[in-house]
């Protein structure tokens, strides 16, 4: 596993497949105009669910920033395509069942604690009464998430780590870091 990235440092690049197309290149996405990148579990995870479901409610806040959205899920293309089905979304969605992506900027998987941590079982509640079920299983289920902002010089600006598998900021600090609210 790499090494935690940090502000200041270069945010690497990588090749990835969308569940609509394939062979895209990260830094090539972003063309110049940075990103907020989000590492999830899989889509079959609930609270990963309701954590696209709150970046879709506050898109047009997100939007204004100018950044990309990239949501990064260690499900394959099909899976997220036949979840999603005809839903317009307007961010991409990487998909990275092999976890390249995840290793590159150093987003690990934590162990049972990560799992079953308060935090998250509040998380999976809330999730649960907004409707997500658990689906398919891919990937680690200990993964724990990231969010990253990256500037259109392809620096990180902001770097978060999770400290349990529903552990992400919410929207309104992105937005703040985005220099937005």
């Amino acid at each position: 596993m790499k090494e935690r990235l940090a502000a200041g440092m270069q945010a690497p690049d990588f090749r990835f497949d969308s569940p609509w197309e394939q062979s895209l290149d990260f830094h090539k996405a972003i063309d110049g105009t940075g990103a907020v990148l989000y590492f999830l579990r899989y889509m079959g995870c609930p609270i990963c669910q309701y954590k696209i479901s709150e970046i879709m409610r506050d898109w047009d806040k997100l939007r204004a920033s100018g950044k990309k959205v990239f949501i990064v899920l260690q499900s394959e293309p099909a899976i997220v395509k036949e979840h999603i089905g005809s839903e317009e979304i307007s961010f991409a969605i990487i998909c990275d069942p092999r976890e390249e992506a995840f290793r590159l900027y150093g987003v690990a998987p934590g162990n049972i604690l990560h799992y079953i941590a308060p935090s998250v079982i509040i998380k999976a509640v809330k999730a649960a009464r907004k409707g997500f079920s658990h689906g398919k299983k891919e990937g680690k289920e200990m993964q724990r998430p990231a969010v990253f902002i990256i500037d259109g010089k392809k620096k990180i600006t902001y770097a978060y780590y999770g400290k349990n598998i529903g552990d992400l900021p919410e929207n309104e600090e992105i937005l703040k870091r985005l220099k937005l609210k």
